[in-house]
């Protein structure tokens, strides 16, 4: 079959919802399908590869280094018509999303939509909650002009039926086992977070704002240094809150974004993935940690709610309890055992 996705990010930016699409097409193209890609340009792009379309973009607000694909149905509809694809995944919600989908209706190809960002939470971060409600509704008519809107927990299915959106379908994630391994450990890049392979480093992956709750990561790890005086916080990723995070917590390692095999070798190296978020769809690196075998603690939603077992990998909070979320990162810090054991598991 051939296939057309359409995006706002894409690798290189660094972003669940980047390397999400981006697997999802290699994943079809391993498969056998022709897939042609839409999405903005970049600024390290050229004219784009053969299966590309590169649409103009601009700066998408609080988010540096990621762009909003402007409108662009006219263009969409000539480019299908010309070479029409069996069907349209839109990632996401922006303009270039809007187009695509009034550009697949016109021509009656069947689309649908993914659903991978909260933005109604994401307003209550960034200090809109008022508007939360009125961003739901504008996702719920978004995905509902699509044929199906992939989502990839059984929760995030419930939850959107019961708000309205109208064709919610489970399409479930996956990790990469080959690269994300225990066996990616490194004791030379333990040595250079100052952490010998008796020593204990807890982890954080991914971007670091406002919307990934990130004070209460801060807390939970003050609090198990009290059982491990040894630990180091390992931060791997960037965002507007890391320069403030780091002058406030020097202490603090910062690794940066890690690509490609250097990803995996950071997660595997590290003892306790500390993973706080409340706003997540799913949160690919629930699964990367556990599958790099360490032992992880986050809220119980999303790929935790769908794949890890309280006590047995790691432990699942109930959402918004951030004193147990603090007492289980300190309890696994102290229990060499359990930890070792949840590890294998």
């Amino acid at each position: 079959m051939r296939y057309a996705i359409v995006t706002e990010t894409y690798p290189p930016e660094v972003n669940g919802v980047a390397l999400t699409v981006q697997g999802l097409e290699l994943g079809l193209r391993a498969r056998g399908h022709r897939v042609d890609l839409v999405r903005p340009r970049q600024a390290a792009d050229g004219d784009g590869g053969a299966h590309e379309m590169l649409v103009r973009g601009m700066p998408l607000p609080r988010y540096p280094g990621l762009r909003l694909g402007l409108p662009a149905t006219a263009r969409l509809a000539a480019q299908w018509r010309h070479s029409r694809p069996d069907a349209v995944y839109v990632a996401t919600e922006g303009p270039l999303g809007w187009s695509a989908l009034r550009a697949a209706r016109r021509l009656g190809i069947p689309a649908a939509t993914g659903f991978h960002t909260r933005f109604d939470h994401y307003m209550r971060d960034y200090g809109f909650g008022l508007l939360s409600g009125a961003a739901l509704g504008w996702m719920r008519r978004f995905h509902n002009r699509a044929d199906a809107t992939l989502v990839p927990t059984r929760e995030l299915l419930a939850l959107l039926q019961a708000s309205g959106f109208a064709r919610p379908v489970r399409l479930p994630r996956a990790v990469d086992t080959r690269a994300f391994d225990p066996a990616r450990r490194d004791p030379a890049l333990r040595a250079q977070w100052g952490v010998g392979e008796q020593g204990f480093a807890a982890i954080y992956v991914g971007r670091i704002a406002a919307e990934k709750n990130l004070n209460l990561a801060v807390r939970a790890f003050r609090r198990l240094q009290r059982e491990r005086a040894d630990a180091r916080f390992v931060w791997v990723g960037d965002g507007p809150a890391r320069a403030q995070l780091q002058a406030a917590h020097p202490d603090f390692i910062f690794c940066g974004v890690q690509r490609s095999a250097d990803l995996p070798r950071h997660f595997a190296s590290g003892d306790l993935f500390l993973f706080p978020s409340h706003s997540e769809t799913f949160g690919n690196v629930t699964l990367e940690a556990m599958a790099s075998g360490v032992p992880t603690v986050a809220f119980d939603y999303g790929a935790a709610r769908e794949h890890l077992r309280d006590g047995l990998h790691g432990a699942a909070i109930a959402d918004g309890d951030d004193a147990g979320f603090i007492a289980a990162a300190a309890r696994i810090a102290g229990d060499e055992a359990g930890r070792a054991a949840m590890s294998r598991a």
